[in-house]
């Protein structure tokens, strides 16, 4: 293998180059790979839940990237001249990907996220509002950060960060009312009664629900069955 004359080609999907004396610029370069993490988040959350809502929400991500990779083969716009990346841009990705995310969670956070009041459910207290709207704030915080790195590593100019930032928030707002027509026709709970997603196990429950809460309810009914076994033995 040390003699083999063919050379070696880099996977240049988390290679990104900082400098290696700026603190700051090691952070940005960690920041970079959020797109990368939030792929994961996607697909652990869609497989451990099988909710159609983070489904969609992934759907709405990939037809973000693929206007993303349309807009920069139509524009064209070379990246700033000290730059050691390949590829147009116009627009950022990076400031697309996390642009859409972020508005997308807020979006649903905020307006379509109803979870029964704690009367309704027994030990139990949903996010409040104030704690989604700070939860959105944190989503935001991050999408900025990160799109705000790419000027600081040189990746992309201001302005090709803005109008990928400007495109993924369109994005978000286009899927969030193209979504919310899918529930309101019928169409959604049409497809999630199919044969095939019946079998994928996949249910709609996040909108009215937190992630955490069926498996809680069944867990503390174990654990109160359980006491009360006890406290027959007891006596």
């Amino acid at each position: 293998m040390a003699d083999d004359p063919r050379p070696l080609a880099s996977l240049s999907l988390t290679h990104v180059h900082y400098d290696p004396t700026d603190p700051l610029s090691y952070v940005c370069a960690w920041l970079a790979l959020v797109p990368q993490g939030l792929c994961v988040v996607y697909a652990t959350l869609i497989w451990s839940t099988r909710e159609a809502e983070i489904a969609l929400l992934f759907a709405g991500q990939l037809a973000c990237e693929a206007i993303n990779f349309a807009l920069k083969r139509l524009i064209k716009e070379e990246r700033p001249a000290r730059m050691y990346g390949k590829g147009y841009g116009m627009p950022s990705s990076h400031a697309q990907f996390v642009a859409y995310f972020a508005v997308s969670l807020a979006l649903f956070l905020l307006v379509r996220h109803r979870p029964p009041t704690a009367r309704r459910r027994r030990n139990h207290t949903p996010m409040s509002m104030p704690e989604r709207a700070a939860w959105s704030a944190v989503a935001v915080a991050v999408a900025t950060a990160v799109a705000w790195s790419r000027v600081y590593l040189n990746y992309h100019t201001a302005k090709q960060v803005f109008v990928g930032s400007a495109a993924g928030v369109v994005s978000a707002v286009g899927w969030f009312v193209i979504t919310g027509i899918l529930r309101q026709s019928g169409w959604l709970a049409w497809a999630i009664d199919l044969p095939l997603a019946r079998f994928l196990r996949v249910r709609d429950l996040v909108v009215e629900e937190d992630l955490c809460q069926a498996g809680w309810e069944k867990w503390d009914d174990k654990m109160t069955a359980l006491k009360a076994q006890k406290s027959e033995k007891e006596r």
